[in-house]
């Protein structure tokens, strides 16, 4: 195993933590009681005038690596709140659920104990599974809706051997909570329509020492997610819906935008990205960015922004 005795990771890290604090936010840790600690960033000082914004991660790195770049865009509109889902970052519990439903909850009961009783959120990939439930079940708290590449309409045959480059429960796991550099690159080239070429080996295996811990509990969290799943035990949302999708998505093909937004109807928009893979927010930050402002901010000003980035609507 090729090792360096420098931490990319642990570096990288801290200057987000510092990136995060420059934002105005500060690091948070809530007891919700029954072993489940959940930490998160939250404003230093909570504008009344302002409203909430709740930001959710997905598979991967912590919280800080797949929102630090959207900060400068929503922080001065917005009291943003960026948790770490349960087995991530620094968020854990002892309780045996494993749903995404259990998540969502617990999410609620977080913003809950800092005092924000309304908000609008936007959810990466498994957060966007998070944040579907967290609108189904808390209607009358959660106001509007971003789903970013958030196969929530996926069924369990779309991976066994159906529309999904994944063809198993058990070689998502093996990918998206890759445990060695070979399978560490295979994600890459899966999530990126322009893969990182020079990935070294000692980069690999640090980053995967620091962040792609709690292996045993993330595999329950996929199984629970995948297993069983039918569309037509999805229940339908009534809030105002933005769905954003990269155009050349391999984990979450764009049939399952277009399934999602048939089945969330009317309230629901679709901006697909152009020359994006399923690494969105990595791959096309300013205009993801741009397409969440215009639709949080002023829904009508979204098909002007379209037209002037490399999204397109769809209806």
């Amino acid at each position: 195993m090729s090792s360096c005795c420098f931490s990319f990771t642990a570096s990288r890290n801290r200057c987000y933590r510092n990136s995060f604090s420059s934002a105005g936010l500060k690091s948070t840790t809530t007891d919700l009681g029954h072993g489940t600690l959940m930490h998160c960033w939250v404003p230093k000082s909570h504008n009344q005038s302002k409203p909430s914004l709740l930001l959710i991660h997905g598979f991967g790195a912590n919280a800080m690596w797949q929102w630090n770049h959207f900060l400068p865009s929503l922080t001065p509109r917005f009291n943003v709140y960026v948790p770490d889902l349960l087995f991530f970052g620094d968020s854990f519990t002892t309780r045996p659920e494993r749903s995404e439903s259990f998540q969502a909850r617990c999410l609620m009961g977080l913003m809950e104990a800092h005092g924000v009783s309304k908000m609008s959120a936007a959810g990466l990939s498994y957060g966007g599974f998070v944040l579907y439930s967290m609108a189904a079940q808390f209607p009358e708290r959660i106001e509007k809706v971003v789903l970013c590449c958030a196969g929530v309409c996926v069924e369990e045959k779309d991976v066994d051997g159906g529309i999904s480059k994944l063809k198993s429960v058990d070689e998502a796991v093996s990918l998206l909570i890759p445990q060695n550099p070979q399978k560490m690159k295979e994600l890459v080239r899966l999530t990126f329509v322009k893969p990182i070429k020079l990935l070294p080996s000692c980069f690999l295996n640090d980053f995967i020492r620091v962040m792609c811990s709690n292996r045993i509990q993330r595999k329950e969290l996929l199984e629970a997610l995948i297993k069983g799943r039918k569309l037509s035990d999805l229940p339908k949302i009534s809030q105002p819906t933005l769905i954003i999708w990269g155009e050349q998505d391999q984990l979450f093909p764009l049939e399952l935008a277009h399934r999602l937004k048939s089945h969330v109807g009317e309230n629901a928009e679709l901006v697909v990205i152009k020359n994006a893979g399923h690494a969105l927010n990595v791959e096309k930050p300013k205009e993801m960015a741009k397409n969440i402002n215009s639709f949080l901010i002023n829904p009508t000003a979204l098909s002007k922004q379209e037209n002037q980035s490399n999204g397109s609507k769809v209806d």
